[in-house]
Parts: structure tokens; sequence; C-alpha cells
């Protein structure tokens, strides 16, 4: 053969493996639409292309967006499942409730509290047939579990365990019955997302072994936390949580101010907020 020949055949294998190979996502791919614009994006865009995911038992899909400009991949959970009685892996659990309207509810929490830019976008949107709950899909490169099974080093770690502390505490704020390392997502800038709160919003009002996870708290988050409103909530949810989970939700709110508010008086300031 010679060697023309193969420089040809060279040249078509890469350009072939440039058809075929499409690199993970990242932040800087996006398109650079407002929360206002992605959430009109999720709710009108025409439906392209669907598939099973991999991961959770939501029966999640994901689905190919497009409005003819943008198209984008997005994230599908039908699941509105309520029982009195449900045997789980963790036990019995009475007014079991799964579904996908608490998805909705945290992401309205997570605005008033100035944490949306943790959660994905989340919007109601009938498809298929089905209603339930659409976000955008985010760029991501593993979930937690991979990320401590990969045994990784953040390259800044005051910045990775600032924004756990902030996860910590809106976990314990939602009450997620199901919490799970596959719903915290990294992206390739070690950015941390939490998702999917389909068992959230339970009605206890205690929190849940808070020394282990209430360490530090943002200062602004703090601050926002003491001034929630549970009628702005009320209004906020007032689709996606019954007013005893909105109840509940204020409940924990003040026992996570107080446990704070203890905190500091025993540490000093500095040492609990940052």
């Amino acid at each position: 053969m010679n060697p023309l020949h193969l420089r040809w055949r060279g040249l078509i294998l890469a350009a072939l493996l440039c058809l075929t190979y499409r690199p993970f996502a990242v932040a800087s791919d996006e398109p650079t639409l407002t929360k206002e614009q992605i959430k009109q994006f999720l709710l009108t865009a025409k439906v392209v292309h669907h598939q099973a995911t991999k991961k959770g038992i939501t029966h999640t899909l994901r689905l190919t967006l497009s409005d003819g400009t943008v198209t984008h991949d997005a994230s599908f959970q039908p699941i509105d499942v309520h029982k009195p009685l449900a045997e789980l892996p963790t036990g019995s659990e009475l007014n079991f409730v799964d579904s996908y309207k608490y998805n909705i509810a945290a992401y309205a929490l997570a605005e008033l509290l100035g944490m949306d830019d943790m959660l994905p976008v989340y919007v109601e949107r009938k498809w298929d047939g089905n209603v339930g709950s659409l976000s955008w899909w985010l760029p991501v490169k593993m979930d937690e579990g991979e990320h401590l099974k990969q045994k990784l080093e953040p390259p800044d770690v005051d910045a990775w365990n600032h924004q756990m502390y902030k996860i910590h505490v809106f976990d314990q704020l939602v009450s997620d019955s199901d919490p799970n390392l596959t719903n915290v997502l990294i992206g390739e800038d070690w950015k941390i997302w939490r998702i999917d709160f389909t068992r959230a919003f339970r009605l206890n009002d205690q929190l849940k072994d808070p020394r282990k996870t209430l360490l530090r708290c943002d200062r602004q988050l703090l601050e926002k936390l003491k001034v929630l409103d549970g009628n702005a909530l009320t209004e906020k949810t007032k689709n996606y949580l019954t007013k005893n989970e909105v109840k509940a939700v204020m409940a924990r709110r003040d026992k996570i101010v107080a446990y704070f508010q203890k905190l500091i008086a025993e540490k000093g300031e500095d040492e609990v907020l940052y």
C-alpha cells in the first residue's frame, strides 16, 4: 500500500472518530440561558427523543428537547406514589409518599434560600400522558458515590467543604427519607448539585443526627433561614406541599437555626460560620 493511500486512510479514520465521539458536556458547553429561560424551555420545547436512565428506581427518563434553536436533555420523573404503609429496606414507613411534586417544592424552597444554583431547575410538565417533574440535565462527571469510591481529592478542599455544608443544611430542612450518594452530582469544576427529592418533606419535625452533619453554615444561608416566611413558602409550593408539610419544614428550620446559634455560643462565630 502506497504512503499516499495510508495518509488518506488515516485522515478518513480521524474524521469518523470526530463524528462519533462526543465528549461529555461541561459547564462551558452549556447554553447561556437564564433560569427563567430554562424554565420556559423545559415547559415548552418539543421532546424529540427519550430513553431510560441507568440509575434510580423512580422510572426516570432522559428526554431530549428542542425549541428549534436550543437542544438540550432533561430528566423526567413522573412518580407519584402514596401508601398508608410501605415496607422499605430501612423499615416500615406510615403515610409513605414518593412524588415528583417534592422535586418542584425543593427547587421553590431553594429559590427562597438563595440555593437554587445548587439544584437543577425543576418544572411540572405533562409528557406521554403522564405528569411529572422535568429538570435541566446537568453537566456532571460523577456522583458522590463514584467520588468516594475513587478516593479523589478536590483541588480546593475548603470550597468543596463549603458546598457540602450547605447541602447538609438543606437535607436537614427538607427531611429526605432516602438520601443517597447518587443524588449528589459533581461537575467538571467540582461544583456540586443536589437532585431527586421524591422522598423528601416528611412530617417529622426532628433533625437527623445534627452533630454529624451540621458542622458549619454559610452566613448568608443562616440569615435566609432566619427570615424564611411560612406564608411565602406556602404560596410558592401551594400545588406541591400540604399545610402540614410546610409546617414541618418551618419546625425543622427553627431547630436548625437554634442549633447553629448554640454552636456559635460554644465555639465562636468564626468557627461555625463562613
